[in-house]
């Protein structure tokens, strides 16, 4: 059985499994709402079958990350820790056309020691359909050394505040 359950901007979902005694078990996975942004869809990023082109999709992931990220004022230095993306996929649902504006829907998962799962969310405004869904893990590293280190606290605390 599947479930999904929300409130205060957290989207509670997984599987529930009923073992033989009746109880349920719930796997859960935690979706926090954390940023929405809207980008204008622009004539050139039509590709030749008339729809928005598939690595648009992943731009338009970025854009609402590299925001997600200043707003929180993180540094993006060469030199320093920062957030990279350790992988990133996208599913399209529905194809995307000019004109439009494209609303973003960035949530985070529960967070690691130096990393938080984050989804995606794409709609065209005006219509709550989802066009499109993408996932990126995210992980703090060291850019000098190449290796992952903690999430910054002030930023753990953004990620796990209610």
């Amino acid at each position: 059985m599947i479930y999904c359950d929300a409130y205060n901007n957290t989207v509670q979902y997984g599987k529930a499994l009923i073992n033989p005694s009746g109880h349920k078990n719930i796997m859960e996975q935690r979706r926090k709402l954390i940023h929405v942004t809207t980008i204008p869809i622009r004539w050139g990023d039509m590709d030749a079958y008339g729809h928005v082109n598939n690595t648009v999709y992943f731009r338009f992931m970025e854009q609402a990350r590299v925001e997600w990220i200043e707003a929180m004022q993180v540094p993006v230095r060469p030199g320093g820790a920062g957030p990279v993306i350790v992988n990133a996929s996208c599913t399209f649902l529905i194809p995307m056309n000019y004109p439009g504006t494209v609303e973003v829907r960035t949530f985070v998962g529960h967070p690691g020691r130096s990393s938080v799962p984050t989804h995606v969310e794409m709609r065209i405004v005006g219509d709550e359909r989802i066009y499109a869904e993408g996932a990126a893990k995210v992980v703090w590293m060291d850019t000098q050394t190449g290796k992952s280190v903690p999430l910054p606290d002030d930023v753990r605390a953004l990620i796990e505040a209610e």
